[in-house]
């Protein structure tokens, strides 16, 4: 059966107290894969569709170890490169102080406009990529050029999550590639906050007006809720109320939860109800991907 959803970018190995205890006093850590595309392959799978991932690992125990949790998660995982000459990504979380990094010089990084035209785009219906990919090097942001111009050619859905990352690029060096990005899909997301930090927006309305020629526009506001723009018509779904453990991961599941709604053919507003209790669910987690746990 073809694939559904595909979505490509850095994908790392990722450590964080199993408990939502800070780093300096946990005693137990969980050693998972994370990146936020192939987050979002895995909760479209696991929400029943057929989800795959793309990118470049390091052809070593971090690498193989990602890619065997994320086929673990009904994500096909055969399109994946190992690269031999580069390490796979590490990122640190410290529950409510944030994420340090150690990617420079990674396998994705390395990605490469050959690359983008080994993937196989037959059958897939939507294509999901980051801004993340376009700061991690300049030649993975002519990948991510090159793979957006042959999803269009080849007729399938951009869905694209601005996902900007200050650590990587800040505002001023990000604001404008990312805006031409997005008014390259056919789908964006972007938090408000984001917006704001990077455009000078100051609600979803805003956001609206600085693109309007972006078809399908999600403005996501935390605990507030989100708002959805297509067909001359604007929707707002408000978020639902958890016991927040942490919140990394939650823009993800999101998506995740509305593509799939999408890719059922589901009306604007209960995809954003979609998205909403997929990321209801990670909240309660300190992992990146749901702990199905949590659900029993």
């Amino acid at each position: 059966m073809p694939t559904e959803l595909l979505a490509i970018g850095e994908t790392m190995a990722m450590v964080a107290p199993q408990t939502g205890d800070r780093l300096i006093d946990a005693q137990q850590f969980r050693l998972d894969a994370g990146g936020a595309e192939s987050n979002v392959a895995a909760h479209v799978a696991a929400l029943g569709h057929r989800a795959a991932w793309f990118s470049r690992l390091g052809d070593d125990a971090l690498g193989h170890r990602v890619h065997a949790q994320l086929a673990a998660r009904g994500v096909d995982v055969s399109r994946v490169l190992f690269d031999p000459a580069h390490p796979t990504g590490l990122y640190v979380k410290d529950p409510g102080q944030g994420v340090q990094y150690y990617r420079a010089g990674s396998a994705a990084a390395h990605l490469s406009a050959a690359d983008a035209d080994r993937v196989e785009l037959t059958g897939v219906r939507i294509l999901h990529v980051s801004g993340i990919t376009a700061a991690i090097s300049s030649e993975a942001a002519g990948f991510l050029s090159r793979i957006i111009d042959r999803a269009r050619d080849a007729g399938v859905l951009v869905s694209f999550d601005v996902n900007h990352r200050v650590a990587l690029w800040d505002c001023a060096t990000a604001a404008d590639a990312l805006a031409a990005l997005a008014r390259r899909a056919d789908l964006v997301f972007t938090g408000r906050d984001e917006a704001e930090s990077l455009w000078g927006t100051e609600g979803a309305g805003d956001v609206r007006a600085l693109f309007t020629d972006i078809p399908e526009l999600v403005v996501k506001d935390g605990a507030v809720g989100a708002t959805a723009y297509l067909n001359g018509r604007e929707i707002f779904e408000p978020a639902l109320v958890v016991d927040v453990v942490d919140v990394v991961g939650a823009g993800d599941a999101f998506a995740g939860g509305y593509l799939a709604a999408l890719l059922e053919g589901a009306s604007p507003d209960e995809r954003l109800r979609a998205g909403h209790r997929r990321a209801a669910l990670t909240l309660l987690t300190t992992g990146d991907s749901i702990d199905e746990r949590v659900l029993s």
